[in-house]
C-alpha cells in the first residue's frame, strides 16, 4: 500500500485553518495575496471570463479532467492566483496547500496580426473592447480555437507540488478556471498573459473607424468619461491618447 495511505486523518476545517496560516505567513513575507472567490454556481458570468471556460470545455483531450477543479474553485480552494505576462501562480488548498504553476506561451506574431486586421474598424472603443461588447464578427475572431486569443492545451505547461501523477491534476484545473474567474473582474489579464499589446488591436481599429468629425469632442453636450475615471473603473493605466492600456501584473 502506498505510504499516503497511512497519513493520520485530518478534518476539512483543519486543513483549511492550516492552508490560511501558511497563506498568511507568505503574505507577511510579501506576497500579494489574491484569492479566487466564487459567488453562485457560475464560475464566470462576463463575455471574457465565460469565453476562457467555454475554450477549455472545447477541447476534448482535458474536458474530462476539469470537473473536480470546477468543485475546488467553487469552495474557495484557490488561496491565491496571481497573473503576469504568460505565467500563473497560485495556492489550491487540498490535504496541504499546493503551489501551482502555469506557464503560457506567448500568442505568435503572425497569429496575432491576423487578429488585428480581422477586427479593423470593428471596435469603437477601449470600454467596449474590455466589455465584451463586440460584434458577432470580433467575437467569433478572438474566440477561435484554433486562430483566436486562447491558447491551446499544447501551448499551456502546468506543474502542481501535490503527489497526483496526473498532468492535469484537480488543483490546477480549479486554477485554469480561476482564470476564467479573474478575467470577469480583469479582462485586459488575457492580453497582458498572450503577450500582446491591447493598444495594437485598439490603434487599428480607431485607423479603420476613423470620420472626420468637424465638431470638437464635448461640444454636443454628450457627458465623457476621462481617462482617470476609466482607469478607476477597469484597473488599468490609459495614456493621453485614450488608446493604450497596460495590464497591471497581480
Amino acid at each position: 500500500m502506498a505510504w499516503q495511505e497511512f497519513r493520520p486523518y485530518v478534518s476539512a476545517a483543519e486543513r483549511k485553518r492550516r492552508a490560511a496560516r501558511e497563506v498568511a505567513r507568505r503574505k507577511k513575507k510579501g506576497l500579494a495575496v489574491q484569492p479566487v472567490a466564487i459567488e453562485g454556481r457560475a464560475i464566470a458570468r462576463t463575455f471574457w471570463g465565460s469565453a476562457w471556460c467555454d475554450h477549455l470545455e472545447r477541447h476534448c483531450d482535458v474536458e474530462n479532467r476539469l470537473p473536480r477543479g470546477r468543485t475546488y474553485v467553487r469552495n474557495g480552494s484557490v488561496m491565491h492566483l496571481g497573473i503576469g505576462p504568460q505565467r500563473i501562480d497560485a495556492l489550491v488548498q487540498g490535504s496541504e496547500l499546493y503551489e501551482v504553476s502555469v506557464s503560457i506561451a506567448a500568442l505568435g506574431k503572425p497569429r496575432w496580426k491576423k487578429i488585428v486586421s480581422a477586427c479593423s474598424g470593428q471596435i469603437d472603443s477601449l470600454v467596449e473592447l474590455l466589455q465584451g461588447k463586440l460584434s458577432k464578427g470580433v467575437m467569433r475572431v478572438v474566440t477561435d480555437p484554433d486562430k483566436g486569443l486562447f491558447p491551446a492545451p499544447a501551448h499551456i505547461e502546468m506543474q502542481c507540488s501535490c503527489p497526483d501523477w496526473a498532468t492535469m491534476c484537480k488543483h490546477v484545473a480549479a486554477v485554469l478556471y480561476g482564470i476564467g474567474a479573474r478575467l470577469d473582474t480583469k479582462p485586459e489579464l488575457l492580453f497582458v498573459l498572450r503577450g500582446v499589446a491591447v493598444s495594437e488591436l485598439l490603434a487599428s481599429a480607431s485607423a479603420g473607424a476613423a470620420k472626420p468629425n468637424p465638431r470638437p469632442a464635448g461640444v454636443d453636450g454628450r457627458k465623457r468619461m476621462g481617462h482617470d475615471e476609466l482607469s478607476s473603473v477597469f484597473g488599468i493605466e490609459i495614456d493621453s491618447g485614450g488608446q493604450k492600456a497596460r495590464g497591471r501584473k497581480v
